[in-house]
C-alpha cells in the first residue's frame, strides 16, 4: 500500500460500495460505473478515479479481456483492516452479546404471557404447562 492510509481510501461511500460490489465477483468496469453513476450522480471519470485510487492502493485489480477492464478486489488490504479492528472488537461484542440476551429474554417473556392467557393454562406456578385434572 501506499502512504494513503486504508481508512482514507474506505472513508469514501463510494469507493466501499464499488468493493462491496466487487464482493460479489469481478465486475467490468462498465457494469461498475452504471451501478455508481445511478447510485451516486457522479460522472464517469469520477468514477474511474475512485476506481484508480482503489487500484493503486491496493484494494482492487485490474485485468484486461479485449476492450474490457475486469476489476476484482484484493483481499490483504482489507485483512489488515480487519487484524487492526481486532482490538476493539471486545467493545461492541460485549454489547452485541449483551443485546442478544435481552433480546431472548423478551421473546421468553412475551411467550410466557402469551402462554399464561391461553384457555386451560395455569395462570401461576405451571410455567405454562397444561393444566392436568386429577380427579
Amino acid at each position: 500500500m501506499t502512504d494513503v492510509h486504508a481508512f482514507d481510501v474506505l472513508g469514501d461511500p463510494v469507493r466501499r460500495r464499488i468493493l462491496e460490489l466487487l464482493a460479489s465477483g469481478e465486475q467490468p468496469s462498465g457494469a461498475i460505473t452504471e451501478v455508481i453513476r445511478e447510485e451516486f450522480g457522479i460522472s464517469q471519470p469520477a468514477v474511474s478515479q475512485h476506481l484508480r485510487v482503489l487500484r493503486e492502493n491496493g484494494f482492487a485489480v485490474v485485468r484486461a479481456e479485449g476492450t474490457r477492464r475486469l476489476y476484482a478486489v484484493r483481499a490483504a488490504p482489507l485483512r489488515e483492516v480487519d487484524a487492526w479492528l481486532e482490538r476493539f472488537r471486545g467493545f461492541w461484542e460485549q454489547r452485541l452479546d449483551a443485546l442478544g440476551t435481552e433480546l431472548a429474554r423478551g421473546r421468553r417473556e412475551r411467550r410466557l404471557a402469551q402462554e399464561e392467557r391461553r384457555p386451560g393454562t395455569e395462570q401461576a406456578g405451571n410455567n405454562g404447562r397444561e393444566r392436568e385434572d386429577t380427579a
